[in-house]
């Protein structure tokens, strides 16, 4: 061979072995191990060349550290997306199990027959965990941890995976992932995914069957949809290949990325998986590590009824609550402290677990059992200040009562058999005195009295004597229209009435009343739902003006929803004066120009169920116009719009609505009153007390206030003489209410012994409103009519007779 041919052969192989070595920098990097990462999508180098990878991440990212860990938490939109041998592999479309279409993933194989759905095995190998996973070689097992030979030694072209101590994980909770890499340790073993991780478009891919068993869920394959099946407990995901959406429990929810098949493996986004079954996760992007917090224990719960145990006597219901996040069985429970009947009082704590198929038991749950004493009853026990009393003489009850638990309640709790403040039949009065405790025991105890022939008081006289303020008593109501008229002198104040009253009983829904009012307005709204549907009651007030105007609530006072128009109508009048004489109702709100806003919101707190009755009695003021309109509508509508829209419904023809200005009547009485002659101050008759005179805003006709419901009485006693009875006694009908004496308010109609009901039924029964003493005094009264009662009604003076020994 010439020295021309042995030149042209030398330099071939020369070119050959050129072609064959990889470029020095290639070289390089696969020894050191930089291999490439990919965050959010973006390539970043780990050698240095232009910035660390620490600073590139940072810099992109924006991770927050973990303070003890020096570990990234999920604030990066993908964290773990990293590049991948097999990520520029093209994706393949979704398979038919007949194999028309090619081969199923194996993550997700079909059943033999090609129908409906079965569990398949993993493609996962196990190393110990003692062994370097970079340097170990792999082999396909069912997922059952083996131990291989760790004497391999890695080819010099191989990048490096990061080393990591799978020990870490022993008896944890912990599932720790690498980066780019096949590796996954849980419980100190090393397992093999059947994919590495990959990334694809900056989002990180893993292989579903293998992160799923690591789980301790369970992977099917749904042949009639074509569908991946990953169940947790009573969830279900559902992902179909080459989709990027999937279903929880049905709803389609968006994925970061487009599931895919590699070389038979199911790939699916991480993030998208994690959080579809709620895992938290902490990557540590300097170790390469994404570390998921997994528990599959099954968890227990139970509840105690009833609340209330009493030892010895009740039989507890426990009601249990246990379930697999893995969707196993449960098969075993174990139950510390618990008792069906507590013998004993005291606190008592009840412990439950739950094992499931797999053998894995819950955490134990605990409650405690509180166990009170069996109730004792109460003890019903009265005095009498003496034994034997004439006719008519007072009668001192004490009330001796308690019960042993402490639990006897002050109202409601005592029932009365013959007790009276006087007796007036001669002989022998047994009274009885029942008391009942929160727990339902009774006690009843019972006394007997003497009452002599001897004759201390009369009736009448008792009654003027004795009869609690605010109780009632039966006198001679036909005296009354005889009676001698007190001499009274009358002002009006400046406050204009809105009443709303008519319709009363409402049949269909609509605007109930409307004006445009300036100054101080006082409503009186009282309506009854009769529409056969709840509705809701409003307020609205609107701003027409061009600048804003502020409205404040000075009183306000609102009964109902009730059944009963004088229980509505009694409450709302006891609630208004209250609020007068302790300020509890004032609030403002400012409306600006042609805005509307809801007022004396306690109006539509609580819907109007059918046949039941609101009131509203409420002082406000606006230095502006302002246009107030009254709504009943239908629950959940808009106010504002049905403000705008509605017309104004109908009157009654029996019931009253209008706008009544200088509806305060000051009532001056100077000459003396309660002399030996009885006389009479007379409210709301239109005679004595006439009706004011107004308008019916919408339709725009003169209206009288009949009853003049909705005026507040302002009447002052100038000169009352000593020993000298006040009472209340209505004329036109049953009447229950309040009134305000010397600041302190009375009721009109209260229960009185040997009467029935809270109200003044008859023209015949008096209510105690005053008594004074021995000297001159000047009395202050402030009323307003009751809505749901009758006027006219009568104050009345008369003079008390001696005190007797």
């Amino acid at each position: 061979m010439n020295l021309k041919k042995i030149t042209i052969i030398a330099l071939l192989v020369v070119v050959q072995a050129a072609a064959m070595l990889p470029p020095a920098s290639a070289q390089a990097a696969a020894t050191s191990g930089n291999t490439p990462v990919v965050v959010q999508g973006e390539v970043v180098q780990q050698d240095g060349a232009s910035k660390t990878y620490t600073e590139k991440l940072a810099a992109q990212t924006q991770v927050t550290p973990n303070a003890t860990t020096n570990e990234a938490t999920n604030s990066v939109a993908d964290p773990a997306a990293s590049t991948n041998a097999q990520s520029s592999q093209s994706e393949q479309s979704p398979t038919d199990p007949t194999g028309a279409e090619g081969s199923v993933p194996t993550d997700t194989q079909t059943p033999v027959d090609g129908t409906g759905t079965t569990e398949t095995p993993t493609n996962e190998t196990t190393v110990p965990a003692t062994e370097n996973p970079a340097t170990t070689p792999t082999t396909p097992s069912t997922g059952t941890p083996t131990k291989t030979p760790s004497t391999t030694t890695p080819s010099t072209t191989t990048p490096t995976v990061p080393t990591f101590d799978a020990s870490t994980t022993l008896g944890t909770d912990q599932l720790v992932l690498i980066i780019n890499g096949d590796k996954m340790y849980q419980d100190g073993q090393t397992y093999t995914a059947a994919q590495p991780m990959a990334a694809k478009n900056g989002v990180s891919y893993i292989a579903a069957r293998s992160f799923v068993n690591r789980v301790g869920l369970k992977l099917t394959y749904d042949a009639k949809t074509k569908e991946t099946v990953i169940t947790k407990g009573t969830d279900e995901l559902r992902f179909k290949l080459g989709t990027d959406t999937y279903t929880v429990n049905g709803v389609p929810t968006k994925m970061k990325g487009t599931s895919y098949q590699e070389k038979s493996t199911f790939m699916v986004p991480l993030t998208s998986i994690t959080q579809a079954l709620g895992i938290p996760y902490k990557i540590d992007y300097k170790a390469k590590t994404i570390t998921l917090t997994i528990s599959s224990k099954p968890t227990a719960s139970f509840t105690v009824t009833p609340e209330k145990i009493i030892a010895g006597e009740t039989m507890v219901t426990y009601t249990t609550k246990s379930q697999s996040p893995s969707g196993y069985d449960i098969v075993d429970e174990r139950w510390e402290g618990r008792q069906d009947v507590f013998t004993d009082p005291g606190t008592y704590t009840v412990t439950y677990s739950v094992q499931d198929s797999k053998g894995q038991w819950s955490d134990p749950y605990s409650q405690t059992v509180t166990v009170e004493a069996p109730n004792q009853a109460p003890v019903a026990q009265f005095m009498t200040d003496k034994d034997t009393y004439r006719l008519g003489e007072p009668v001192n009850y004490t009330d001796q009562s308690y019960d042993p638990d402490g639990n006897l309640p002050e109202a409601n709790s005592r029932v009365w058999e013959n007790q009276k403040g006087a007796y007036f039949v001669s002989g022998l009065q047994t009274i009885t005195l029942t008391v009942t405790d929160e727990d339902g025991a009774t006690n009843t105890f019972t006394k007997t009295i003497t009452i002599t022939d001897e004759v201390l008081y009369t009736q009448d006289e008792y009654n003027a004597l004795f009869v609690p303020i605010g109780s009632k008593f039966l006198f001679d109501g036909g005296s009354v229209p005889s009676m001698q008229k007190v001499e009274r002198y009358d002002t009006l104040g400046d406050v204009t009435l809105y009443r709303s009253n008519s319709p009363e009983s409402v049949y269909s829904t609509g605007k109930m009343y409307e004006d445009t009012l300036s100054g101080k307005v006082r409503f009186m709204i009282h309506h009854a739902n009769y529409t056969g549907k709840r509705v809701t009651m409003y307020v609205v007030a609107t701003n027409n003006n061009a600048t804003p105007t502020t409205i404040q609530t000075l009183d306000s006072g609102f009964g109902g929803p009730s059944p009963f128009a004088t229980a509505a109508g009694k409450v709302s009048v006891q609630r208004y004066h209250q609020s007068a004489i302790d300020g509890t109702k004032k609030s403002s709100v400012t409306l600006q120009p042609g805005e509307s806003k809801i007022i004396l919101t306690e109006l539509n707190a609580i819907p109007m169920a059918n046949k039941t009755v609101i009131s509203l009695i409420a002082d406000v003021t606006s230095t502006q116009p302002i246009t107030y309109s009254t709504l009943m509508i239908d629950t959940g509508l808009d106010p504002f719009e049905a403000a705008k829209t509605l017309t104004t419904a109908a009157r009654d023809g029996v019931h009253n609505r209008g706008t009544y200005p200088l509806a305060t009547k000051i009532i001056d009485v100077f000459e003396p009153v309660g002399g030996p002659t009885p006389t009479k101050l007379i409210i709301g008759d239109n005679k004595d007390d006439l009706n004011l005179t107004g308008v019916d805003a919408p339709n725009n006709t003169p209206e009288s206030n009949a009853g003049n419901f909705g005026v507040l009485y302002k009447i002052h006693l100038d000169k009352v003489a000593p020993n000298t009875l006040i009472t209340f006694n209505g004329r036109g009908g049953k009447y229950a209410g309040w009134i305000v004496v010397n600041g302190q308010l009375v009721e009109l109609s209260g229960q009185s012994l040997g009467l029935v009901g809270a109200a003044l039924n008859t023209s015949s029964e008096a209510g105690v409103v005053y008594r004074t003493g021995s000297s001159t005094e000047s009395v202050d009264l402030e009323f307003t009519p009751a809505p749901g009662s009758n006027l006219s009604v009568n104050l009345i003076f008369s003079q008390m007779p001696a005190r007797k020994e």
